[in-house]
């Protein structure tokens, strides 16, 4: 059961999302790509990423993204893995990023969620494991 299982706190993964000019988009907007950071010295195994958007449109109603789910058997320590391309049609919702995985038989567990206008170009930062890349990184 749930209650059984220790939860500790997840420390040295995060979700970067950076400019990417060969990712695809909708329209004519730059792309961007969403990436696993995995800060830590052990590997992350059987990684699931959970991915949605949620909101209210302009007009007031609720919007609800459809979840995607990825699967990565292994990220290994200091290393980045690639998650999915978004669109910037998308900025404006609350991007939620689920992350599960193990290191050894521990599971760990987070949510990442970037909030509406938090993704944008006036926001980058480098990022030291994307070799200092721009991007808008959550910890």
């Amino acid at each position: 059961m749930k209650k059984d299982i220790t939860f500790r706190p997840v420390e040295g993964v995060s979700i970067a999302v950076v400019p990417d000019a060969t990712a695809p988009t909708a329209g004519e907007q730059q792309g961007w790509q969403v990436y696993l950071l995995n800060t830590n010295e052990e590997a992350l195994q059987n990684v699931i990423v959970s991915s949605n958007g949620y909101g209210t449109s302009p007009e007031g109603e609720a919007i609800r993204t459809s979840t995607l789910r990825h699967v990565l058997p292994e990220v290994p320590a200091q290393a980045v893995a690639a998650i999915e391309p978004i669109d910037p049609a998308l900025f404006h919702l609350h991007n939620q990023y689920w992350v599960s995985y193990y290191i050894g038989s521990q599971v760990f567990d987070k949510k990442f969620v970037f909030e509406p206008g938090t993704i944008a170009a006036d926001k980058l930062t480098p990022i030291a494991l994307l070799d200092e890349q721009p991007g808008v990184l959550h910890r």
